[in-house]
């Protein structure tokens, strides 16, 4: 049987913030972890939206 992870690493959401402000359609997201210890906030990152074809900041949505 197959142990439950106890740590303290969780998945996140992150959404592109511009790409909701542009109105355009379609949405741009992408899927990381993080250690819940280290980083209590949310995440910011700049990561690529491949709908406006560049590279935006993406916060952690949930």
């Amino acid at each position: 049987m197959a142990k439950k992870a106890k740590g303290n690493r969780v998945q996140v959401i992150l959404e592109c913030t511009e790409h909701k402000e542009s109105g355009m359609p379609g949405i741009s997201r992408y899927i990381t972890t993080k250690n819940r210890k280290n980083t209590t906030q949310r995440m910011e990152l700049k990561k690529y939206n491949p709908i406006l074809r560049r590279m935006t900041v993406h916060k952690e949505i949930k």
